[in-house]
């Protein structure tokens, strides 16, 4: 049986819910000044920098009601051209995205932080006016990140005023304390099954498999989100494609690798070769840095060939990696600008991490942290180079017993210290927003084409942008 326990208002306690060299951080003053900048006030310093930008458009897009995916996380790359251009491009778009517990507080005397903001911007009002009548608790679901989804559930039972049932939910867990019934939620507490009206979610590990895609009980985010995009690389992918359509001739763009989709394993390595020999191989349904593959030599690719797996098609996705080693795309090559360099002029590269959330005031920015690579670049790739060392960044690590720990050596905090050597400028941060809000929007309205007016989702229509019968054979419907 997984783990329940009760919590009640006034529980929290700051060091609980932090890293240590989060919770005495201060914050840097452009992150503390990016994040008070009110929405009109990004919306023309994007426009004076980016004069084709349709401003109305972008107003449009900032001031979305979220449907489903109403919280995000992006990671992005910064990135130049060969001609110097740089952008902020986007890796992936995260349903149940960590950070909260890497933020210093931009308000020394709000002990709560962002996880305050999130509850009360958004879990709050997204419970307003439910349809689903469902006289119940409130609780939180997890199988990673206790540190985070904890302050979460304490700080929701202090806005809701209410107790919260914090829940563990684990992938091929027996006896879990999470069931549902006519796609409503129970949870266990140890005596009897409870009926739940609506719940914070983090679960990550193939979540369709366990919650159901039409479900009573209101969860934020519900599991159409992961299936759309927030943790199915695949249809993100397709997302972005579509509303990219849409939005070009408005100025805008979700900015990504170079992508091709729904490709079969035996047809990876002519991919990788028409890229120059330096490609990312994805598995589009894993998380927290697993089934992501770079590849840059032979061996690399020959070691990726030889390994089994369970779903069917992958993405291979354009490298982004030193001047001198990138993938040729259409685009051209697009290079990592990487970090200042150390005092052994050594540079290595980082991502970044933006979380936003729907409120009724736009899409808002709420945390943001960056993440570095284990080993800094090296300019020439020799047999024996391990490639992901340089270019993965995910802190994420799968421990021998299958639960997850964290390599907070390689964390860059938003704070006076760290954020320096990100060599990022207001512009950058900015750039980040958008580009995140844009995908996040992509997802959303992907979420809302696969769901009928009913409520339901579509499964023959997920079934043709997604063709994986080994994923298709894991959703639970009800």
């Amino acid at each position: 049986m997984s783990k329940t326990r009760l919590i009640l208002p006034d529980q929290f306690e700051p060091n609980n819910h932090w890293y240590p060299k989060a919770l005495n951080a201060t914050i840097h003053p452009m992150i503390s000044f990016f994040l008070s900048l009110d929405q009109e006030r990004i919306i023309t310093r994007y426009c004076h920098m980016h004069p084709t930008v349709n401003r109305e458009k972008l107003r449009e897009i900032l001031n979305h009601k979220a449907r489903y995916f109403l919280w995000a996380g992006a990671d992005l790359l910064n990135v130049t051209s060969a001609g110097g251009k740089r952008q902020m491009v986007v890796i992936e778009n995260n349903s149940c995205p960590s950070g909260q517990k890497s933020m210093p507080l931009v308000d020394d005397n709000e002990e709560q932080g962002s996880y305050r903001l999130m509850v009360e911007r958004t879990f709050k009002p997204s419970l307003k006016n439910l349809r689903n009548k469902i006289k119940g608790g409130i609780a939180v679901i997890y199988d990673k990140n206790p540190m985070e989804v904890s302050g979460y559930a304490e700080v929701i039972a202090d806005v809701m005023n209410e107790p919260v049932h914090y829940v563990s939910f684990y992938k091929d867990e027996e006896n879990p304390s999470v069931k549902f019934v006519d796609g409503v939620m129970y949870v266990f507490d140890g005596k009897e099954w409870l009926p739940i009206r609506a719940a914070f979610r983090y679960v990550t590990q193939k979540p369709w498999n366990r919650i159901p895609v039409n479900c009573k009980t209101k969860i934020l985010n519900p599991t159409i989100a992961c299936l759309a995009g927030g943790r199915n690389k695949m249809v993100a992918a397709k997302a972005y494609d579509i509303f990219n359509a849409e939005i070009q001739s408005h100025g805008l763009k979700i900015n990504t690798p170079e992508t091709i989709w729904d490709v079969s394993k035996n047809e990876i390595p002519i991919w990788v070769k028409k890229m120059g020999g330096h490609a990312v191989i994805k598995v589009p349904y894993s998380n927290a840095g697993q089934g992501v593959y770079t590849i840059v030599t032979e061996e690399e690719l020959e070691n990726f060939m030889e390994m089994e797996f369970d779903y069917d098609l992958f993405i291979v996705q354009s490298l982004i990696g030193n001047s001198d080693w990138s993938s040729t795309t259409s685009a051209g090559k697009l290079y990592h600008v990487g970090m200042i360099p150390t005092n052994k002029n050594q540079t290595y590269i980082a991502d970044i991490r933006m979380m936003v959330s729907s409120t009724p005031n736009g899409i808002r920015p709420l945390c943001t942290y960056a993440r570095r690579a284990e080993k800094p670049l090296v300019d020439n790739i020799l047999k024996g180079t391990d490639s992901w060392s340089m270019l993965g960044t995910n802190l994420s690590v799968k421990n021998a017993d299958g639960t997850w720990g964290s390599d907070t050596n390689r964390l860059v905090l938003m704070d006076r210290r760290d954020f320096n050597r990100l060599g990022l400028g207001l512009d950058d941060l900015i750039e980040a927003y958008i580009q995140t809000v844009l995908s996040m929007v992509a997802i959303d309205k992907m979420c809302q084409t696969l769901v009928n007016k009913q409520g339901r989702f579509r499964m023959k229509l997920f079934k043709s942008l997604n063709d994986d019968q080994s994923l298709l054979q894991e959703i639970k419907t009800d």
